[in-house]
């Protein structure tokens, strides 16, 4: 699981990570386009420099912002798009990139430019039924469904054969940790009797 910050009210981002970590989602996407993101990103990456939290940076959309995450301690980075320049920049310097991507066409193009998986956005446009025939001709991607997963459907993208999911707004909402922990919960037992 990914959880996805997005616009998150600065002083809320290391509640919503502790209760991320206590409802056993384990990797926390910020999005650039939050307030101080940059700012989150390293407090966050200092705060769990040695686990158990990932850090990385979403909705990077060019080098500049690719590299000042980075920089800052992001481990990760995530696309809405496939910017085959910054794909292989971030391939270049060992940092695990996920370019968001929808049609075959465009999978294909990611994961050939150096992807480590391909987002799958919006993935609620098109539900498991439409990964599982992606998978069939492009079975060697690993995608991550992104964009309207929530604990009821995340079992099935599971089980259509995500790699992992990226989920936002239904799970970090407005930041609120109790919301945060129950949801983070019931997603991680959802998906934990799916088999792909």
């Amino acid at each position: 699981m990914i959880a996805i910050g997005r616009r998150l009210a600065p002083e809320s981002i290391v509640p919503a990570a502790e209760a991320l970590v206590a409802g056993g989602v384990l990797a926390f996407e910020i999005t650039l386009d939050s307030p101080d993101a940059i700012h989150a990103i390293r407090e966050l990456s200092e705060r769990y420099t040695h686990g158990p939290l990932l850090v990385g940076a979403g909705t990077v959309l060019d080098l500049v912002g690719a590299s000042a995450a980075v920089r800052h301690g992001a481990r990760f980075l995530v696309s809405p798009h496939t910017d085959i320049e910054l794909v292989h920049w971030a391939a270049d310097h060992a940092i695990p990139v996920f370019p968001g991507a929808f049609t075959p066409s465009e999978i294909l193009t990611a994961w050939r430019a150096g992807a480590t998986a391909v987002k799958l956005f919006p993935a609620s446009a098109a539900g498991p039924t439409y990964l599982r025939e992606l998978r069939g001709p492009l079975a060697g991607v690993p995608l991550i469904p992104t964009g309207g997963i929530t604990a009821e459907n995340a079992a099935g993208f599971i089980a259509a054969g995500a790699v992992a999911l990226g989920v936002g707004s239904w799970l970090v909402g407005d930041g609120a940790p109790d919301r945060i922990r129950q949801r983070a919960t019931e997603l991680i037992n959802a998906v934990g009797s799916a088999t792909p």
